[in-house]
């Protein structure tokens, strides 16, 4: 989930897995309509894992049993929760070519050390048709360059790499994933949301998209 397991970052988010997990309680409105925006590409059936699983907020709405997290303080959290959780990177994933029926990760891939590498390593443990799931932060997006232009201030953010939907689909191009789709929301401050905001087709407004692509 991090730029290097040597650094500050694990050690960061074992510290303040609490503070992090908070959050989507203070500010659940936009939680849930994240929630609602992955809903949409999770399989009715099959084995997932969800990849960079923190505390598990993600993982529990739709079932979803194992997670990968590298930092022990999220992955606490995530385990009363009753998930399973393993700790590793998703440039080096503990599990069989073709094993998974799909992966989610969400808020994740901002932290990655080598995204190409991490996308090669999650289409090997994918099995041909499977799914892939990405929620993120569309730095195209008024929310996304509002975050790029505070990360110097924040806790959690101000390592992360912010990506648009084109570099995303890019790199998944290019390691064998195709047939994508995408749908956005949060057109709303999240702080400033008394409802949840709608789930729409497409991308560049809403500040957390979701792209799903299948595994070739």
């Amino acid at each position: 989930m991090v730029k290097d397991p040597s650094l500050s970052d694990i050690t960061l988010f074992d510290r303040f897995a609490r503070e992090y997990d908070h959050w989507f309680v203070e500010n659940s409105f936009a939680y849930l309509s994240e929630v609602e925006a992955i809903r949409r590409f999770i399989p009715d059936t099959g084995l997932g894992v969800e990849i960079g699983a923190g505390t598990g907020r993600f993982s529990t709405p739709f079932g979803i049993k194992i997670g990968i997290e590298p930092a022990k303080g999220m992955a606490r959290i995530a385990q009363s929760r009753g998930l399973h959780m393993i700790r590793a990177l998703a440039e080096d994933l503990p599990f069989k070519d073709e094993s998974i029926d799909y992966i989610l990760m969400v808020t994740v891939i901002c932290f990655l050390t080598d995204l190409p590498a991490a996308m090669k390593e999650i289409r090997r443990i994918l099995k041909p048709g499977g799914r892939l799931i990405i929620g993120f932060i569309d730095r195209e997006s008024r929310l996304g360059r509002n975050y790029e232009s505070m990360k110097d201030s924040s806790r959690f953010y101000k390592w992360a790499t912010f990506y648009s939907v084109s570099q995303v689909m890019d790199v998944l191009t290019a390691v064998g994933f195709s047939d994508f789709q995408v749908c956005q929301t949060i057109f709303t401050n999240p702080g400033d949301l008394v409802r949840c905001d709608p789930v729409r087709e497409g991308h560049n407004e809403g500040g957390f998209v979701v792209v799903m692509g299948t595994r070739q």
